[in-house]
C-alpha cells in the first residue's frame, strides 16, 4: 500500500539547521509531484515548498532562501533542508504526493485536494 513516512524533526534553537526526509512507498514516486506542508496549533495547513518530477521547485514566501527542498527518486525521497529556523517554523510537518498536473507549480501545489496521498507528520519545535 502507499506511504509516506516523514522523519528527521525535533526540537532545534532558533537559527538553527533540521533536514527532514519523507521515504516513498507503494507508488511510482518519480512520476509524482510533491510537497512539504505545516501545521500550527491553531492555523491552517499551509504549504512550504513543492517540487515537480523532473526537480522544479516553488517556495512559500515565508521560507524562500532558508529552505530547500529536494528528491531522489532512486531512493524514492523527498527532503526539506531547512536553515536559520526561527520560532514561526515550529509546527507538524507532512510531505505529500500529487499527480503533476500541467501549471502544478504555478498554484495547485498549495492546494490540498490537489494532493493524493498524505504522511503523519513530523514535529519541528524551535525555541527563541
Amino acid at each position: 500500500q502507499v506511504q509516506l513516512v516523514e522523519s528527521g524533526g525535533g526540537s532545534v534553537q532558533a537559527g538553527g539547521s533540521l533536514r527532514l526526509s519523507c521515504a516513498a512507498s507503494g507508488f511510482i514516486f518519480s512520476g509524482y509531484c510533491m510537497g512539504w506542508f505545516r501545521q500550527a496549533p491553531g492555523k491552517q495547513r499551509e504549504g512550504v515548498a513543492g517540487i515537480d518530477y523532473v526537480g522544479s521547485t516553488v517556495y512559500a514566501d515565508s521560507v524562500r532562501d532558508r529552505f530547500t527542498i529536494s528528491r531522489d527518486n532512486y531512493k524514492n525521497t523527498l527532503y526539506l533542508q531547512m536553515n536559520s529556523l526561527t520560532p514561526q517554523d515550529t509546527a507538524m510537518y507532512s510531505c505529500a504526493a500529487a499527480a503533476c498536473t500541467w501549471g502544478w507549480l504555478t498554484s495547485a501545489w498549495r492546494a490540498v485536494p490537489s494532493y493524493d496521498y498524505w504522511g503523519q507528520g513530523t514535529q519541528v519545535t524551535v525555541s527563541a
